[in-house]
């Protein structure tokens, strides 16, 4: 038999969509071709496969060589086809058993000698293989990474030949195993911050419920500095949130560092990064930063200079917690569950109210109109830093020492799992009759609250806010149901909207 299949995955989205690389040789003159929506890169594999396969003194077959992708219109790119469409030319010239590629599948870019090399997008695709029960062969340079999905048989290879091998049934290649590797994570710590109680204390509720934040206050007061604790006092990833966040960070350029398994993801883009850096994009659509930042922390230092329909583009997100992308050619829909925590000054210099600020009304509006009201309204907690005290700064060896970040940690996450029982997610998630149900108040906070509302000018959505943050408040306090000061503590977190 002239012709041979061998089944492969193309990336889409986070997705792995399988592949069919059917290869058909037949009597005529010398030629291959490739059919199938096939990219640059995959139409150049002609080039890679010919020179690997006679390299690895394998037979080049001197006839007619047509290869389909299949389905025709799924769009195919990268050089993670060189493995199938050269296993489909061996088997279909007889030179390797055509009934051992039948519950397997491949992925592989190959080089001119015939050694494997790494290619993206390895962990949508063992999941997908995993589901679809077969087997999957790949390049050991990714083997670490394929292995951290449970149950699935993955095998690891350096070079076609150990793959030719394997199939032959000579010499069986090695299952992938978990890299042993992994870095605790070094966050900084939170007992390095000097004063800034109330900032601290918003910082962990935030924790605990995955609430969005905003810092307001003058340079130099610690935002950036509270900012980057965060990662540290928020709860262990769990297994199906790394699996999340890892498959993401699979798909985009840079890959995924196995280094990095179970760490909750930290992005931190600069003011000048561009719409289609934030939510992704592309011709083939790849993920943006609010993506990258699933199941993590999304940081944007100095808020307002952002370009506003950068910050526009985050609405719908924060909601949602997905993205989808759309292209002319395709679409794609990624997960975007990410911690918003933002800073920003108080005017234009930073320093209002003060002798050294010179920034007019007009001013100060204009630079605080660059964040709208709808983002603003999205955002559960606004929190002022002010200035720290001068006689904090100074070292002083008997001073009380602040609580460091583990310490905070086990309160965050005793938090979390209270919620995790009561409701199966975090409170920032909750909707509707959720809320209804697990943040119901005494008749005279309702009234309280209805009173906060009214004079601090706040939306509907910033009421079921204010009640979310409150639930979580009387989690970090273990308590059953929301008290009149766990409702005040949240409704002084909205202070600044007005």
């Amino acid at each position: 038999m002239n012709i041979a299949t061998v089944y492969s995955r193309a990336i889409t989205g986070i997705n792995a969509q399988a592949v069919t690389v059917e290869v058909h040789i037949s009597n005529g003159l010398p030629q291959l071709s490739i059919v199938g929506m096939a990219e640059t890169a995959v139409k150049e594999s002609k080039d890679r496969v010919r020179s690997a396969l006679l390299n690895s003194q394998f037979t080049f077959p001197q006839q007619r060589i047509t290869i389909n992708l299949a389905p025709a219109d799924l769009p195919k790119e990268s050089g993670r086809f060189d493995l199938p469409i050269a296993l489909g030319i061996l088997a279909a010239s007889g030179q390797i058993p055509l009934n051992a590629l039948s519950d397997k599948e491949f992925i592989g870019e190959l080089g001119l000698s015939g050694e494997l090399r790494s290619v993206h997008g390895v962990l949508p695709t063992t999941l997908a293989v995993r589901a679809a029960k077969r087997e999957l062969v790949l390049p050991a340079v990714n083997a670490s990474e394929a292995a951290l999905i449970n149950d699935a048989q993955s095998y690891a290879a350096n070079h076609l030949l150990e793959v030719c091998a394997h199939l032959h049934g000579q010499q069986d290649l090695a299952l992938a195993e978990k890299s042993l590797d992994t870095i605790q994570a070094d966050y900084s710590d939170l007992a390095d911050v000097r004063g800034q109680a109330h900032a601290r204390r918003a910082l962990e509720v935030a924790a605990a419920g995955q609430h969005s934040l905003l810092f307001s206050g003058p340079p130099g007061t610690g935002k950036t500095m509270l900012a980057s604790r965060l990662p540290g006092i928020l709860s262990e990833m769990t297994e199906h949130e790394a699996v999340e966040s890892a498959t993401v960070h699979s798909i985009s350029s840079n890959g995924f560092n196995v280094e990095q398994w179970r760490q909750r993801p930290f992005r931190s883009p600069h003011h000048t990064a561009s719409a289609v850096a934030m939510v992704g994009g592309g011709s083939q659509p790849k993920p943006g930063e609010i993506s990258l930042a699933h199941n993590g922390v999304l940081f944007l230092d100095e808020l307002p200079e952002f370009d506003r329909r950068v910050l526009e583009v985050l609405r719908e997100p924060i909601e949602s917690g997905k993205i989808t992308v759309s292209r002319a050619a395709n679409q794609a829909e990624f997960p975007a569950r990410f911690q918003l925590v933002a800073a920003m000054n108080p005017c234009p210099c930073g320093y209002l109210g003060e002798s050294r600020c010179h920034c007019t009304e007009d001013q100060v509006r204009r630079y605080r109109s660059k964040v709208s009201g709808p983002l603003m309204d999205r955002i559960d907690m606004l929190v002022e830093v002010p200035p720290v005290a001068k006689s904090l700064l100074r070292p002083n060896v008997n001073a009380v020492q602040q609580e460091s970040s583990a310490q905070v940690r086990k309160r965050v996450s005793a938090a979390k799992a209270t919620q995790t029982k009561r409701a199966g997610k975090a409170n920032y998630l909750l909707q509707g009759k959720e809320i209804e149900r697990h943040c119901a108040l005494q008749e005279n906070d309702y009234q309280l609250l209805e009173q906060a509302i009214t004079r601090l000018g706040l939306s509907a959505r910033a009421y079921n806010r204010i009640l979310k943050v409150a639930r979580t408040i009387a989690d970090l306090a273990d308590s059953e149901h929301i008290q009149t000061r766990h409702l005040s503590e949240a409704i002084g977190y909205r202070r600044l909207d007005s």
